[in-house]
């Protein structure tokens, strides 16, 4: 398995780089969602802007998702959603 998956368990005194999670508010034409979004630590593409003008990805999965209906207030918790780009109206990071 290490052939097709390469060892996940890492090297004595590596460290495995680690990912931040950043609760973000997306607005599309019918819903308000709110989700967590995992970023790089830091460097490249790191920040929360740089996730959404990647080209080479349509979507942004997010994880511990509330879907708000704008029609009727209806909020609807998903574990995991993942988000059409061309849907997002409106795009900002929650402060913490």
């Amino acid at each position: 398995m290490d052939e097709l998956f390469g060892n996940q368990e890492g090297q004595p005194g590596e460290e495995r780089e680690r990912r931040r999670v950043e609760r973000a508010v997306f607005e599309t034409d019918r819903q308000l969602i709110e989700g967590d979004l995992t970023l790089p630590p830091a460097g490249y593409q790191s920040r929360f802007s740089d996730s959404l003008n990647r080209g080479e990805f349509e979507f942004v999965p997010l994880t511990n998702v509330q879907v708000t209906s704008l029609a009727d207030g209806k909020v609807v918790g998903l574990p995991f959603l993942v988000l059409s780009k061309r849907q997002i109206r409106i795009a900002y990071p929650v402060e913490q």
